[in-house]
């Protein structure tokens, strides 16, 4: 009996490592920014949230843990559900830089949630929930794409500007390539919908992407629509 015992607790221990190892085991984030008009002018459509639309400006679509092989960890810690009340002070800030597009509308909860659950278990060795959301916020501020863009020329007025202008525009603001995600129009043009900026497993400073998201949406000229 204590030889089957031992066993157990052995093998305990070896499950409790595992899904710690699986909560922390990443290799950098990608801090991913969407363009609301991008998302809203497309077949689907987008529906803004209950509590208006948002500002013209970039939205946080989230900060996802990767691995350098491009896969990634998600669903990571079924046991730590999103609680509101975790980041009360925090929701006035989400629902300006973190804003919902998806219909029905909404006031972001589901849409944080997700995201918490999705990515942010597979890094809560390094941030607990409210750390989570408090640091891509931190970077939302530190990183202004729109402004960025507006100051090399780039404005969302409708015309087309090369993914590589766009790209050169924000390294030349914060010493990293970024990753450019295009999806299509409801006319079919290819747009600027996300950029990608690679941070470092304390979710806090930008690094060179080990790794690119795939664009092949993107043509060689993209869309920069109007919001």
């Amino acid at each position: 009996m204590e030889f089957k015992n031992s066993t157990f607790i052995k093998l305990l221990i070896v499950q409790c490592l595992s899904l710690f190892g699986l909560a922390q085991n990443f290799d950098f984030f990608y801090f991913v920014q969407q363009w609301p008009g991008s998302y809203c002018d497309t077949q689907q459509s987008c529906c803004y949230p209950t509590t208006g639309k948002p500002d013209t400006d970039f939205g946080i679509h989230g900060l996802w843990p990767n691995y350098n092989s491009g896969s990634y960890p998600s669903n990571c810690d079924p046991n730590s559900p999103f609680k509101q009340s975790t980041v009360s002070d925090l929701i006035s800030s989400l629902q300006k830089s973190w804003p919902t597009l998806a219909c029905p509308s909404g006031n972001g909860l589901s849409f944080w949630s997700h995201e918490w659950v999705k990515h942010g278990t597979c890094s809560e060795a390094v941030l607990d929930q409210h750390g989570y959301f408090k640091s891509a916020l931190k970077l939302k501020s530190q990183i202004d794409l729109l402004q960025i863009l507006l100051g090399a020329g780039i404005n969302p007025d409708g015309r087309s500007y090369s993914v590589s202008s766009i790209q050169n525009a924000v390294r030349n603001a914060i010493g990293s390539t970024p990753g450019i995600e295009c999806n299509v129009d409801a006319s079919g043009n290819s747009q600027l919908y996300q950029v990608y900026i690679c941070i470092d497993t304390s979710g806090s400073n930008i690094i060179e992407c080990p790794v690119m998201p795939n664009s092949d949406r993107c043509d060689s000229a993209i869309v920069f629509p109007a919001f």
